[in-house]
């Protein structure tokens, strides 16, 4: 069974530990946040897989930090609110949330919610990444900046493209080489060194829309562009 990763924005201690008892006890793994600067940063190190999101928090509330999920990540998003007013619907909805629950509320519910949602994302999900002007097709192994096809070698598309689903997510070497390469590989401890060089220079041109970073004595991560 896969372990599926669920963040848990939400200022209030008291929610937290009750969505966590649900959720941990149906075999989630919880990472808690209790702001939308803190989320962020549990998202740049830890692979999420589904947001319970807060509406009212100190900092940056919930609408912002969904704007925010939805320009970086392709994930479900769930808004937890207080109000249960249409106008706050509608611009959840508008900053990208998938659905909304209203406190209180029956943990069985948010329950409910998140395995209905993770079956919706699994059915539509088409092996498509998007960077700006890049696709990446994993079912047709293409790479495409609008205009026309890159050609990638193999190993050099699987790289990317492990990178590029995790936006802001750091990747050990060892962790790609595993990934990518498999664990049974003996090559070149360098190897991904050597890759990730050359695909720096094949998307040299296309900085405005992604670059990859190098975090010292640890590993790689791709950051999106702003633009």
């Amino acid at each position: 069974m896969t372990l599926n990763h669920l963040l848990l924005a939400d200022d209030d201690p008291n929610i937290r530990a009750l969505v966590r008892y649900v959720m941990t006890r149906e075999g989630y793994s919880v990472h808690e946040a209790r702001d939308g600067g803190e989320a962020i940063k549990v998202m740049e190190h830890s692979t999420i897989d589904i947001a319970i999101i807060d509406v009212m928090m100190p900092h940056m509330d919930g609408f912002e930090l969904c704007e925010h999920i939805r320009q970086h990540y392709d994930i479900p998003i769930i808004l937890l609110t207080a109000k249960d007013q249409i106008s706050d619907k509608e611009q959840g909805y508008l900053k990208g949330t998938d659905d909304y629950v209203t406190k209180p509320f029956e943990p069985e519910e948010l329950l409910f919610r998140v395995k209905a949602l993770f079956r919706r994302y699994n059915r539509a999900a088409n092996d498509i990444i998007r960077m700006h002007r890049i696709t990446i097709d994993r079912k047709n192994v293409e790479v495409n900046d609008g205009q026309s096809i890159i050609l990638l070698p193999m190993k050099e598309f699987e790289l990317l493209a492990q990178l590029a689903q995790y936006p802001g997510r750091l990747f050990s070497r060892d962790e790609l080489i595993r990934l990518v390469w498999g664990q049974d590989y003996e090559g070149d401890d360098n190897t991904v060194n050597v890759h990730i060089n050359r695909l720096r220079q094949r998307f040299a041109d296309y900085a405005d829309d992604f670059v990859i970073q190098t975090v010292r004595g640890i590993g790689y991560k791709i950051v999106v562009g702003t633009k």
